[in-house]
C-alpha cells in the first residue's frame, strides 16, 4: 500500500507535466503560471497564444521547439516577452497589436515558418542575437524598428517590410531566391536597400527609398518589377537582370537621374517609364529587344536610345518635354512601318509643353520636333498599376 501511495502521486506529476507539453488545439497563457508551467517544457506540441489581458513580464524558460503557432496579439499591456531558449516556431510567429511592448528577446531564435509583427509603435530593437536564418514569410509593418538586426534569412518565399520609419537600412546579404514577392513599402524615406546576392524573384514592388542595390539579379519569374514614388533615390541598376515575365513600371520618382538595365533583353508585359521628373537620359535599356504589351515612356528626356529593340506587340508611346532629336523619324517610324511596333496607336513627339503617359493626348508641340505616328493621339486601353495599389505588389498589366 505504501508503494501505491507514493506511485499515484509521481504519476500525477508526470501526467500534469505532459499535459502541460502539448495542447490539441492552442494553449493560452492568461498569467504568469500558465507561463512558468509550459516553460519547464523543452518541446511544446500545439500552439500557444498570449491572453490580451495579461500584463506581466513572460518568459518561457526552458522552451526550446514550438510545433504550432505562437501569436501574441491585441494585448494592450505587456511590456517585455522572451524565450532565453526558444529555437525554432513550426507555424506561425506573430506579434500583432502590442502597443506597450519594449523588449522581444528570444536570443537562440533560428528558424521560424512564418513571422508577422504588425502595430509595435514601442518595440525599437529585436533582441534575436543568434539570428533568425530560416523564415518562409517575413511580414513587418507599422513599427518604430530602428533596424532589423538579428533577421538574417538565407530563404524566403515572400517578404514584406512596411510604414517602419525609423528603419533606415535593409540588408539581406545571403538571400538568392525570393519564390513569391518583394514588397517594400514607406519605410524610411531614405532606407538604403541591398540584395546582394538575390539571383531571382518573382514579384518586386518597390517604394519610397533611397538606394537600391540588386547587382545579382538576373530574371523576375511570373510577376513585375516596380519602382515607386522614391523622391530621393537617383539610380536604378540592374546589370544582370535579363528577363522580366511580367511588368516593368518606374514611376513618379522625382529625383531619378540615372536607368541603367544594361543585359535587359526581353518584357513580358508592360514596360512604363514616367513622371520622373529628373531623368533626361534613357540609354539604359541597350539590348532590349521585345515587349510583350505596351511601350510607354514620357518625361523630360532629351536623349531616347533603344538600339536593339526588334518588336513591341502593344501600343508605343514616347512623349518628352525635351528635345529628342530625331530618333522618332530615323528608328521608331521605321520599326512601325516594318510592323515591328505591332498594336494599337502610335505616338512619337519631342518638344511638347506636357508629356502625357499612353492614354493621354499629347499637349502644344512647342516645334517641329519628333514626330506623331497617329494624328488621333497617343493609344488607348493601356492599365498601369495605380500608385496606391496594396503592399502584395504591382498586379499584371496586359495589353488589349
Amino acid at each position: 500500500m505504501s508503494l501505491l501511495r507514493l506511485a499515484l502521486p509521481a504519476l500525477a506529476v508526470a501526467g500534469s507535466a505532459y499535459a502541460a507539453c502539448s495542447a490539441s488545439g492552442t494553449a493560452t497563457i492568461e498569467n504568469g503560471g500558465d507561463a512558468t508551467a509550459i516553460a519547464t517544457c523543452t518541446t511544446f506540441s500545439g500552439s500557444i497564444a498570449l491572453a490580451t489581458g495579461v500584463a506581466d513580464d513572460i518568459d518561457l524558460g526552458s522552451l526550446k521547439t514550438i510545433k504550432g503557432d505562437l501569436t501574441i496579439k491585441d494585448n494592450s499591456n505587456i511590456k517585455r516577452f522572451g524565450g532565453q531558449n526558444l529555437e525554432t516556431v513550426q507555424g506561425k510567429f506573430r506579434v500583432d497589436n502590442v502597443a506597450e511592448l519594449a523588449a522581444l528577446s528570444m536570443p537562440k531564435l533560428k528558424e521560424v515558418d512564418s513571422l508577422i509583427m504588425l502595430g509595435l509603435p514601442n518595440l525599437r530593437n529585436l533582441e534575436f542575437t543568434t539570428g533568425i536564418s530560416k523564415c518562409d514569410n517575413l511580414d513587418i509593418e507599422n513599427t518604430k524598428l530602428q533596424n532589423l538586426d538579428g533577421i538574417n534569412l538565407e530563404q524566403a518565399s515572400s517578404i514584406v517590410l512596411a510604414n517602419n520609419i525609423e528603419i533606415d537600412t535593409i540588408n539581406f546579404p545571403n538571400i538568392t531566391n525570393i519564390t513569391d514577392f518583394l514588397t517594400l513599402s514607406f519605410n524610411n524615406a531614405m532606407v538604403n536597400v541591398s540584395f546582394p546576392e538575390l539571383e531571382s524573384a518573382n514579384n518586386i514592388s518597390i517604394r519610397a527609398i533611397g538606394s537600391l542595390a540588386i547587382p545579382s539579379l538576373t530574371k523576375i519569374n511570373v510577376g513585375d518589377f516596380g519602382v515607386f514614388e522614391s523622391d530621393n533615390l537617383e539610380t536604378i541598376a540592374a546589370p544582370k537582370l535579363t528577363k522580366i515575365d511580367g511588368a516593368l513600371v518606374i514611376n513618379n520618382n522625382k529625383g531619378l537621374k540615372n536607368i541603367s538595365f544594361d543585359a535587359l533583353t526581353d518584357v513580358g508585359a508592360n514596360l512604363q517609364i514616367a513622371n520622373n521628373t529628373n531623368l533626361h537620359d534613357m540609354e539604359g535599356l541597350p539590348e532590349l529587344k521585345d515587349v510583350q504589351a505596351a511601350l510607354d515612356m514620357s518625361g523630360n528626356f532629351t536623349k531616347i536610345e533603344t538600339p536593339s529593340l526588334e518588336f513591341v506587340k502593344g501600343v508605343f508611346n514616347l512623349q518628352s518635354v525635351g528635345d529628342i532629336g530625331d530618333i522618332c523619324e530615323k528608328f521608331y517610324d521605321p520599326l512601325k512601318s516594318k510592323g515591328k511596333l505591332q498594336k494599337g496607336k502610335y505616338v512619337c513627339k519631342g518638344k511638347l509643353e506636357e508629356a502625357k503617359t499612353a492614354g493621354q493626348t499629347p499637349t502644344g508641340q512647342t516645334s517641329s520636333g519628333g514626330s506623331g505616328g497617329d494624328d488621333k493621339g497617343a493609344a488607348s486601353g493601356l492599365t498601369i498599376p495605380s500608385l496606391s495599389l496594396g503592399l502584395v505588389g504591382m498586379f499584371a498589366v496586359l495589353l488589349l
